[in-house]
């Protein structure tokens, strides 16, 4: 059966957050809010766990599950040939709206489906969800609905599609917008923009004047 808290409420956050640290932990699903909509997480280092996100959502390893961390010092753990034009979008846009993809350290246990050797990754604008990060460290997350379905901006919507395949729910209430965060891949020498999102080309080339945008 799942459990839900309302994390506006300071006693069921307290509860919620450390619940929802040790489902985590045990391999189990959560729900949290983030900066753009509600997201479904697990341990990113807990395979049968990321396993059981992707199955909950109907969504096949060719969709591979992108990654949150609550502190942008944790990249230096998990990304590699990580340029500066990569650290300047970090430092401009962190925490907040936007997704790099980036070569992982190859010696990282973890299965997160078909990257082909990369990662998408994030820090999201949201306390609850920094919160939970910092105690857990990264999370596979990835939007909080069955696939082809809209992204849930309020817990009730997440709840509804996804029931007991997730152990915590988290509620902070409707999210800011259901803008999904902007992509830019930075693999290569020039950063790629694969998904304009909250952030256009536009306020992305302020940082990176030189920045593509994939057809």
């Amino acid at each position: 059966m799942a459990r839900r808290y309302d994390t506006n409420d300071a006693t069921d956050r307290v509860t919620g957050l450390r619940e929802a640290a040790s489902a985590v932990r045990r391999g189990e699903l959560v729900v949290l809010p983030t900066d753009t909509v509600y997201g479904i997480g697990a341990d990113a280092f807990a395979a049968e766990a990321v396993g059981d996100l992707l199955e909950a959502k109907g969504r096949g390893r060719n969709m591979p599950s992108p990654v949150l961390i609550g502190s942008p010092n944790t990249l230096h753990g998990l990304v590699t040939d990580f340029s500066e034009l990569a650290w300047e979008l970090v430092d401009a846009f962190w925490p907040g709206a936007l997704t790099l993809v980036a070569k992982h350290q190859p010696s990282l246990q973890w299965d997160l489906g078909e990257t082909r050797g990369t990662v998408a990754v994030r820090m999201p604008l949201h306390p609850v969800a920094i919160e939970l990060l910092t105690e857990v460290g990264p999370m596979a997350v990835s939007s909080a609905n069955l696939t082809g379905h809209p992204a849930p901006e309020d817990c009730d919507a997440a709840q509804q599609m996804l029931g007991d395949s997730v152990s915590v729910y988290l509620d902070g209430g409707p999210t800011p917008g259901n803008v999904p965060s902007s992509i830019v891949d930075v693999t290569r020498e020039v950063p790629v923009l694969l998904r304009a999102g909250a952030l256009s080309a536009e306020e992305l080339r302020k940082v990176v004047p030189d920045l593509e945008v994939a057809n």
